[in-house]
């Protein structure tokens, strides 16, 4: 198996993933690990209008920041099941994960007998 190929792979994502979720949060500095929404801007005005594009906006923001996160997490655990020499077995099995499913989706924890 390509671990060095795939270990780039996940880090190149890591990267990305992490420049992606600081468009709309950042790093939270009480939970280690965790992300948060960026804080609102202070000037917004208080015209009713646009507060309520201000709520949709944040709304839409905080699922974004959730599917992220959750990618980004699965990256991290993939790039730690590489320092342990696991990466690339099964967790239900114990079989060696098909190199096309890592290849589709290198943080793959299952062979494609367990999706």
């Amino acid at each position: 198996m390509k671990i060095e190929y795939f270990k780039k792979k996940l880090e190149e994502e890591k990267m990305r993933l992490e420049s992606e979720m600081g468009t709309i949060g950042r790093k939270n500095v009480t939970v280690p690990g965790d992300w948060e929404l960026s804080p609102l801007d202070p000037s917004i005005e208080s015209n009713p209008v646009d507060q309520a594009d201000v709520i949709t906006n944040r709304e839409n923001d905080v699922a974004v920041l959730a599917d992220l996160e959750a990618r980004y997490d699965a990256i991290l655990v993939a790039l730690s099941r590489i320092d342990k020499n696991t990466y690339g077995k099964c967790e239900v099995c114990g079989k060696e994960i098909e190199e096309a499913r890592l290849e589709a989706d290198p943080s793959a924890t299952t062979c494609t007998e367990h999706l």
